[in-house]
Parts: structure tokens; sequence; C-alpha cells
């Protein structure tokens, strides 16, 4: 261990990210880091910093043997991967925030990392301010995480705040998300809950030791939710998010998922707004501890690689004690859950589905039911995501086991009026 390691850094990307940690890294001299060079893609673009400093050859950085960090803070996953991939290979350590690239290629970069026996951290990956990863890593055992619940993308999050207390349309609170720079001009990756997706498999990784593919996990965004939506959350004492949820069930399997949920108003990730990111995680002694910051943003971002570039001084590595040193867990579909569904049109909605219909309502302005489905019918089919059907889970919504006979009987009971909207 050397506090007073010379950490020398070779830079992709000067983005919004990349110009944080450079200007942070002017105000840190104690940290005994210096930027070598920083490889760009549009060389003719104005920057603030020394025109020497960058170059558009990415080998230059690779081979150089005196940068032995290499910051990894570029959009494309694919040249991500391309870059880290060498960078190992050449005997340095990697910080990256590239969260595509890692929820597509972390089983291969922790291969490469170990052979290279280099560290490989990406603390400003998932939820940028807040260190989430390096909790879980150190301080929650997955025998004692009963369940972790997170807000991890501001975009949507935005959104959603500004309809649900500004009444705003969804459209309305997309435009000015963008405005204000929160959301891409093609909103897609945050909005349908891609982003939010690529955080999770790799924190599901940290929590509970699970190496998951994207397809293995149930996702959607918020981009079928409107103000009717809201409205009825609110008369729920709700507010809605989109909840990324992970939960160790009582036959040892992890349920988890990226939905939006009603969450109670009195949850500490209700108190989660704009393009703010939390995280409450629950564990045996601990109980509930709740994480709050900002998910995104130049400074906010940077100081989380700050971080990592810091801990590279003790040459940390996360030890994925989950993964490697303790029984290993697996994610299930075997368990049922509470939604609100919204819909214009009754056929587009997959009925026989359900394990049943709690409540149901329509008139001329909005259609929804509450009822209860198991996860795999969610897993099977996307009725759920198409024709404006919007699928919200209701507060708490993981249930392990059904009395599916007085489930039965309620139905039988609510037959008569259930037909009248075809339900039965």
């Amino acid at each position: 261990m050397d506090t007073h390691k010379k950490l020398v850094l070779g830079i992709f990307g000067f983005g919004v990210v990349g110009e944080g940690l450079y200007k942070v890294l002017h105000q840190t001299p104690s940290l005994n880091a210096t930027i070598k060079k920083v490889c760009i893609k549009h060389p003719n673009k104005k920057r603030d910093a020394p025109a020497d400093l960058f170059t558009v050859n990415k080998e230059i950085l690779l081979n150089d043997n005196e940068i032995n960090i290499i910051v990894e803070l570029i959009d494309d996953a694919d040249a991500a991967y391309e870059i880290v991939k060498t960078a190992f290979a050449n005997g340095k350590s990697v910080v990256s925030a590239n969260k595509k690239m890692i929820a597509e290629h972390l089983p291969e970069l922790l291969e490469l990392s170990q052979e290279a026996e280099k560290s490989f951290l990406y603390e400003a990956a998932c939820c940028a301010s807040i260190p989430v990863i390096r909790n879980l890593e150190e301080y929650y055992d997955n025998d004692l995480l009963h369940s972790i619940n997170a807000v991890v993308n501001g975009s949507t999050n935005y959104i959603l705040t500004k309809m649900f207390e500004e009444k705003l349309s969804f459209k309305d609170a997309l435009i000015q998300a963008q405005q204000l720079g929160f959301a891409e001009s093609n909103p897609t990756l945050d909005v349908e809950g891609f982003d939010a997706l690529n955080k999770w498999t790799f924190l599901l990784t940290h929590s509970y030791g699970i190496l998951p593919k994207k397809e293995e996990i149930v996702f959607t965004g918020i981009q079928n939710i409107t103000s009717e939506d809201a409205l009825q959350a609110d008369k729920k004492d709700c507010v809605t998010k989109l909840v990324a949820s992970a939960k160790k069930l009582k036959n040892g399997k992890v349920a988890a998922f990226v939905l939006p949920q009603f969450v109670k108003k009195d949850d500490p990730l209700a108190f989660v707004k704009d393009e703010y990111n939390g995280v409450v995680i629950e564990s045996s002694f601990a109980d509930k501890q709740f994480f709050y910051g900002k998910g995104a943003g130049s400074f906010p971002t940077a100081s989380a690689v700050l971080s990592d570039i810091s801990a590279l001084r003790y040459d940390y590595k996360y030890e994925y004690k989950k993964l490697y040193h303790q029984q290993q867990n697996e994610l299930t579909n075997d368990f049922y859950v509470r939604t609100y569904v919204a819909f214009t049109d009754w056929g587009h909605v997959r009925k026989d589905d359900f394990e049943s219909i709690e409540e149901w309502h329509s008139n001329d302005r909005s259609n929804y039911l509450i009822g209860i489905i198991h996860f795999e019918k969610l897993r099977e089919s996307d009725w759920w995501k198409k024709n404006g059907v919007s699928l919200i889970l209701i507060a708490d919504p993981i249930i392990e086991s059904l009395d599916v006979a007085k489930l039965k009987k309620r139905s039988l009971e609510l037959a008569g009026v259930a037909g009248k909207y075809s339900l039965s």
C-alpha cells in the first residue's frame, strides 16, 4: 500500500464528465494524480484546456508505459470495451463510467482484470455521486441483505416529478427535461428503461453475486405513463417512480426487475425528486438505510470517478465476495405482483394472465384495473408494454404465495360485474 503512489492518467473522452474531472483534479493536488493525455474524437472542438493535452490517437495512451490508469468516459460501449481490453493487456488499471459496456461485458471484464492483476472500478457508472457499489461491496453480506430498491435514472425521475407535482403531460415534462440537459435529444434509452436496466445488471452482482444477462431481467420504462396515472397514484397516497428492485425471497432465490411503481408517500424513494437518485437497502440488522444524491451531471459524476482514482493509491479492487466466495444466488420469476394496469381498450389487456382482479374502473377519461399476476406472465409476454398500456406495480408489490381458493371465490363474487367489461 502506497499512499504516495504517483497516479498518471490517460483519459478517453472530454465531454461533461471528462471536463468535470479535469477541473476537480486541479482542485485536489494532494491526490498526486496527473493527466498525461486525453484522447478525443473531434480535435477542432474548442476546449477549456491546453491543446497539447489532447490527441485523437488512442494508441498513444494505451502504449505509454508511464500511464498507469486509463479513465474511460466515452459514450460508445463497443469502442470502450476495446479500449479497456487493451488497457488490461498493457498492464493498466481502469476506471470507467460506461454502464452499457459493463452491463454487456462484465464477465469478460472481470476475467481480463484478474489475468492482468489490475483494478477495474466503476462507481461513476451508477448513481454518480452516491457510493452505492463500494457500500454493497464492503458492508452488506448477501445473506443479510433483504432487499434493494433504487431510483437510478435521473431523466425519468425528473419527468415523473414534473408530471406528479406540476401536473405536466408526459410530453411537456420530457421537453423540459431535454431543455435542461437532463434528457437526451433521443431519450429512448432513458425513457424506455434501458439505462436503468444496464445499471441494475451490475448492481445485482454487487448486491447478490449474480451475473445476469440483460434479457433475463423484466423491465420497462415510463413511456406509457399518463397524467391520469399520476392522479390515480395521488388518490392512493402514492407517487410514481421508475424503481429498480431486488429482493431475496424465503426460498433463497432473488426476485429482480426494473418497473414503474406506486411508491407510498412516506417511503424514502418518494423524496427522491427531479434529477436525483436514491437507494434504499434493507438488511437483517441495520434495517433500512437510504442513500441519496445527484445521479448525473458533470461534478457529481466526476466526484465518483475521482473517488475511484483515489482508491487506486491503495491498489483497491472490488473483491466480488458474493460472486466468488459465497453460495451462488439465482434469479427467479416464481412469485406474484400486485399491479395497476391502465389502457384505452379492454381488448389490449390479457385478462387470463391475472390470478385475480381486485378493482376496475371505466369512464370516458380512463380505464384501469388492479390485479395480481404471476411474474412469469410478464416475462413471457409484452402486451403490457404495447398499445399504450401502462403497467405500474403497487407499493410493496411482491407476493411470494397466494391463497388461490380465496382468490377464486372473490373472482366469482365479482364475475357478474366483470362480465360487463369483458373481464370474466
